[in-house]
């Protein structure tokens, strides 16, 4: 007996031994997955507009690999078109997209936020100006610069979730590559080269070009791209019908960043957001008309030297189509043009003594002797007109703000000085109310008195 319980005495522990590691990793394994479930349950990729605030914004962020946020606020005019609400003359910019992105193979998801109501949410992304749009990548966001059609807007947002390096077997499948990637971004094809020395770039430029490597073309593939020999990378930049070629050797990454932008420029509100983060300085010509055929000949020269300068980015527009812009450097319908001069993308830029305007006859010449004068140092400086480059994206309706706000104020001080005046006469006065002064505002004013930002895109 005394050894039968000490058998049992000794078994005891056993019983109260804590259960083993498969089951508790089963059991958190459990907790884990319903936890998933339930995030995936509340953010469904099925083709709907997600309502966005503190609350849920972040799980939105960390449970989505790739979401499209949309900070607006109701009183802006600009997010009003995005809103079927308001939906009037515009596309439903939102609601026709979501469908098709939440279809693509990586589904991209569109949110919104109120960002006039959820105002730290706002102040925490940096969001200064209405409707502003983010796109969140595994948790990382970058600034939506494209285009606001629901269609193109699919296929822009279409290069973030694509292949890094695509890999193309024919000539057939070159141009269905180069008609599926659109106009938005440039398009790299590597003829004969090695798909992994392209990979590491891809993965590094991906937000900003489409990639890919022709492993077997044609002659006739040779031609229709200009190339003289291969290995070759082409450049080519559709929106702009213009393209490089690079042969080889150590500056593969160079030529790749100096040709997101193509080798000469068209200035306009939307091609200035392209420079906002471009280091090199920018040759810049300014012409009468940019349509001229004298303009289109001078195109092809700056051309020419862009090839043969790639530290330089170069730039024209026609006084034309934008001479409040021209205006910024001087340049009126007395000023001979076209005026040539080299601007640091700010507040600065240089004119090179002598040389200032180029004449009709031999601008190749003339376009060297003004490159080789500023790498000599015979230049002038001068200083940008007011607005500077980084807010005039936003200066025309930053000046309608201002003198909406000017003449309100300028309203109610009148009416003060009026009360003032007759109340000396002891007459009963009746003032119009603050009410009433609010109802004559608009959309503009609006921004400026309940939103951060005074900006619109």
């Amino acid at each position: 007996m005394e050894k039968s319980r000490k058998w049992c005495f000794w078994r005891k522990p056993k019983i109260k031994a804590a259960p083993p590691m498969p089951i508790i990793l089963l059991l958190l394994l459990c907790i884990f997955e319903t936890g998933i479930s339930s995030t995936a349950d509340q953010f469904k990729v099925d083709g709907k507009v997600l309502e966005l605030d503190e609350s849920n914004f972040d799980s939105a962020i960390s449970s989505l690999d790739y979401i499209l946020v949309d900070f607006y606020a109701p009183w802006c005019r600009h997010c009003k078109l995005l809103s079927p609400r308001f939906h009037i003359l515009h596309p439903i910019l939102l609601d026709e997209a979501a469908p098709a992105l939440a279809g693509l193979k990586e589904p991209i998801v569109i949110a919104k936020v109120n960002a006039d109501k959820f105002t730290r949410l706002a102040s925490k992304h940096d969001v200064d100006a209405y409707p502003t749009l983010k796109l969140f990548m595994h948790g990382v966001s970058m600034e939506y610069y494209g285009p606001r059609e629901a269609d193109s807007l699919v296929q822009y947002l279409k290069k973030f979730v694509s292949t890094d390096v695509s890999i193309l077997i024919s000539d057939s499948a070159i141009s269905d590559f180069v008609e599926e990637a659109g106009t938005f971004f440039p398009i790299f094809i590597g003829f004969g080269l090695n798909e992994t020395v392209l990979s590491n770039l891809a993965i590094k430029y991906k937000k900003r070009a489409w990639f890919s490597v022709a492993k077997d073309f044609s002659d006739e593939a040779k031609v229709l791209y200009d190339m003289e020999k291969v290995p070759a990378l082409v450049a080519i930049h559709p929106n702009y019908k213009q393209q490089s070629i690079f042969y080889g050797g150590e500056f593969l990454e160079d030529f790749i960043k100096q040709n997101f932008l193509p080798p000469v420029v068209p200035l306009n509100p939307e091609t200035l957001k392209l420079l906002k983060d471009e280091k090199r300085k920018i040759v810049l010509t300014i012409t009468a008309d940019e349509n001229e055929d004298q303009t289109q000949n001078l195109i092809k020269l700056l051309k020419a030297a862009a090839f043969t300068n790639r530290d330089f980015v170069f730039g024209y527009f026609g006084l034309k189509q934008w001479k409040d812009f021209a205006d910024k450097f001087e340049a009126n319908e007395k000023t001979k043009l076209p005026k040539i001069i080299l601007w640091d993308g700010d507040e600065d830029y240089f004119s090179v003594i002598g040389i200032e305007s180029l004449d009709n006859e031999d601008q190749g010449s003339q376009i060297s002797q003004f490159l080789e004068g500023y790498r000599q140092g015979r230049t002038e400086k001068k200083t940008v007109k007011a607005p500077l480059f980084m807010g005039f994206f936003n200066s025309v309706v930053g000046i309608v703000a201002f003198f909406i706000i000017f003449i309100v104020v300028a309203m109610m001080i009148l009416m003060i000085v009026l009360l003032i005046i007759i109340s000396k006469d002891n007459e009963p006065v009746k003032v119009g109310s603050r009410e009433e002064v609010d109802r004559a505002d608009n959309c503009e004013a609006e921004s400026n008195q309940h939103g951060p930002g005074k900006k619109e895109d």
